[in-house]
């Protein structure tokens, strides 16, 4: 019953968010600001729905510091829901051509401002990372990535790619790690899904880098990162331990 009930109620709401926010954003398109703007609609309105508590972890100055790379441990489409508060204004995100093609929700995506690549010609990939940097210097945007490429899907924090850390120095933009405790234990069929806690990190400066540097800033971030996770994972079980 709770399975159905979810099911149905995400499937309703998701279709309407859709189909009014096209409309919106057909008379103000492309506009990044839009992309913050339905991530915490969604948010507000699926996190009840699947019985999630979240403790949403906001750096204090982040409005201070302008454009930036937000990178996000990627485990399963919950993120999407658990992540959602922490987008902030002025962001993008990086997705493949073909969510455009998604009923609704891909005229959705691409009408709030989302960057699109062709992610099957890996061959493309500098001309990937010469988009986004082109994108955040034109637009004055901030670009949200998932480094790990993929859904981990349980495995842990999977190695990074260097696309983001490439991005960031090529454009001289800090980059601002987010970590997402672990959201695999979800049941569509469970009433109650508990806590789980995102954290924005410490941005990292990258002005005086050169391309030389993405490995180790890569290796610097995804340390960070680990460590991080560990730590929330541990909070977050905690407090379900707490019911």
């Amino acid at each position: 019953m709770v399975f159905l009930f979810r099911l149905i109620s995400v499937v309703i709401i998701g279709l309407v968010i859709c189909v009014l926010g096209t409309i919106f954003c057909l008379f103000n398109p492309r506009n990044p600001k839009n992309v913050a703007r339905f991530a915490h609609l969604f948010g507000f309105f699926f996190k009840p729905i699947f019985g999630v508590k979240v403790d949403t972890r906001i750096h204090p100055n982040i409005n201070k510091i302008g454009s930036c790379v937000y990178i996000a441990n990627h485990q399963n489409n919950y993120d999407i829901i658990v992540a959602s508060d922490v987008v902030q204004p002025k962001t993008v995100t990086v997705g493949k051509k073909s969510l455009a093609l998604i009923p609704f929700f891909g005229q959705l995506y691409y009408l709030t401002g989302n960057i699109l690549i062709d992610r099957n010609n890996k061959s493309k990939a500098h001309d990937t990372i010469e988009q986004v940097v082109n994108e955040i210097k034109k637009r004055g945007i901030s670009i949200w990535m998932f480094p790990e490429g993929t859904r981990s899907r349980g495995r842990g924090l999977l190695p990074f790619k260097t696309g983001a850390f490439k991005a960031a120095i090529a454009a001289g933009v800090p980059i601002v790690p987010i970590c997402v405790s672990q959201t695999n234990d979800i049941k569509l069929n469970r009433l109650n899904n508990g806590h789980f806690i995102v954290e924005m990190l410490e941005p990292i400066e990258t002005k005086d880098l050169s391309k030389e540097d993405a490995r180790t800033l890569m290796e610097q971030c995804y340390n960070q990162m680990a460590a991080k996770i560990a730590q929330i994972n541990d909070e977050a079980k905690q407090l379900n331990n707490q019911k």
